[in-house]
């Protein structure tokens, strides 16, 4: 019996809903993708494309190159892997013919899981791989083959190597945060990978900046891509309120934090970034103390399976906030951020972009902190300067105590004031006459020589001064 539902098969109900709202809005089912795709979009409440997405699926789908420039937390992710995921057919040979290239560990896990999200209803086989896990226990993943591969250059070079894996039959190349990629010196490792694969692929590269060491990339390996721009290099994103405050030291700081936190119930969810491993744990030590088991932190120097409890709890609200450094700045969604603290300034400008782009995602709006020392003053006009935007400071609160104790790193350097060490620069010191004694000349072999004492001479010399006076 003809039902009026049915001139929208195969879309599930909730399909019917985003078709007829269509002459409004683009939509995903405008892109033609594949049915089991779209379901999983559906499921994850996904109907609408965001600005990035619209603009590249088109332009992918034509397996021409693509440069795709875009503000973090854009939706770069399903911008590449949705066209890819179109036209993606199953390989019999088991070895990958997509390959995506992340900078980070974090991110493998989650581009990964987000693979294995999407093909669900599909026969692909998703594989993450990264360094500092057992290589030999990696290479067994790949027993039953692979379709999807998403890992860091540096281990998929290494297995590729190995012959653990084939690079030969790879038809999509995907690199995103191509600019973080080349700063973290990985550029030797994606050449290599390059000159592994087949020069006839379709490469999409992803990058939240432009930099010369993109454009000198993209000059020499690829094909005139198509470049894609959602908003030039250093635009803030508008959702996000951005204030400052003037601190004296870092022990000062902390207080200003610790004033923060209990005065603010909205501070739910704060991602705190420190310029350095060793001040990223320094922090946590002052923070714990005010605040037990409500802190954790992340940085390089954490092993793999820590940093993803740490993320896991911070994700799932166990944790009221976490400490990291830029490691966590690129790419990573978390959901629900309230406010990022920049604890210390961020020294590249471009990282206060990233930074803050944790917060103030998917529609949401959020919240800036940044804290500033004397030292730091500069880096932030250099950081205005990128934006074309003033950062708002707000006035150091009264019942804050000020701290005067610094840290190591904040001490001013030692002036040598002896006067000794002075005359070297002058001329004397180390450039004094010589002694009397010390006067000596060379005056040739032991022949030249005037005839040690019976007793003083070594064997050696007696010999000499012996053969001479025979020739004589």
């Amino acid at each position: 019996m003809w039902h009026p539902l049915s001139i929208f098969q195969p879309y599930k109900p909730i399909h019917l809903i985003a078709y007829l709202c269509k002459m409004e809005k683009l939509t995903f089912a405008d892109f033609d993708l594949p049915v089991k795709v779209l379901d999983v979009l559906a499921d994850l409440n996904l109907f609408e494309p965001t600005p990035i997405q619209e603009k590249s699926i088109g332009p992918i789908l034509s397996g021409r190159d693509v440069m795709g420039i875009a503000q973090t937390g854009t939706g770069k992710t399903l911008a590449y892997l949705l066209p890819v995921l179109k036209t993606w057919k199953y390989n019999k040979t088991g070895n990958p013919t997509v390959v995506v290239l992340v900078p980070t560990r974090e991110l493998v896990v989650q581009v990964a899981e987000i693979v294995t999200k999407l093909t669900e209803n599909i026969t692909a086989r998703v594989i993450g791989i990264y360094g500092g896990k057992n290589i030999n226990t990696q290479k067994l993943l790949f027993k039953d083959g692979c379709d999807i591969l998403v890992g860091t250059p540096g281990r998929i070079m290494d297995l590729a190597i190995d012959n653990a894996i084939s690079l030969r039959e790879v038809q999509k190349l995907i690199i995103d945060e191509f600019d973080e990629m080349l700063n973290l010196g990985f550029r030797p490792q994606l050449t290599h990978i390059f000159e592994m694969m087949r020069e006839k692929r379709q490469n999409i590269l992803f990058s939240a900046t432009m930099t010369e060491a993109v454009d000198e990339m993209l000059a020499q390996y690829f094909a005139g891509p198509i470049e894609i721009s959602l908003a030039k290099s250093g635009t803030p994103l508008e959702k996000i309120e951005q204030t400052a405050y003037k601190v004296e030291n870092f022990n000062t700081k902390i207080n200003l934090l610790e004033h923060l936190l209990k005065s603010n119930e909205d501070m739910s969810k704060v991602l705190i970034f420190t310029n350095n491993k060793k001040n990223a744990d320094l922090l946590l030590t002052k923070i714990e103390e005010l605040f037990p088991e409500e802190f954790d932190v992340i940085h390089s120097n954490k092993s793999q399976n820590y940093r993803l409890k740490a993320m896991k709890s911070f994700e799932n609200e166990m944790l009221r906030g976490l400490i990291t450094t830029d490691v966590m700045a690129r790419g990573l969604d978390i959901s629900n951020i309230t406010h990022v603290i920049n604890f210390e300034t961020p020294e590249v400008p471009e990282q206060y972009i990233h930074r803050i782009g944790r917060t103030g995602r998917a529609d949401k709006d959020g919240k800036a902190i940044t804290f500033v020392t004397k030292k730091e003053e500069t880096l932030v006009l250099d950081i205005e300067l990128l934006m074309d935007k003033e950062l708002r400071y707000i006035d150091f609160p009264e019942t804050v105590k000020i701290n005067p104790k610094k840290i190591a790193s904040e001490e001013d350097e030692i002036i040598m004031k002896n006067p000794a060490h002075a005359k070297i620069y002058e001329g004397g010191g180390a450039f004094h006459e010589k002694k009397d004694k010390n006067k000596k000349e060379n005056w040739g072999g032991p022949t030249k020589r005037k005839a040690p004492k019976k007793f003083g001479a070594n064997r050696s010399q007696q010999k000499a001064i012996s053969k001479s006076k025979r020739k004589k």
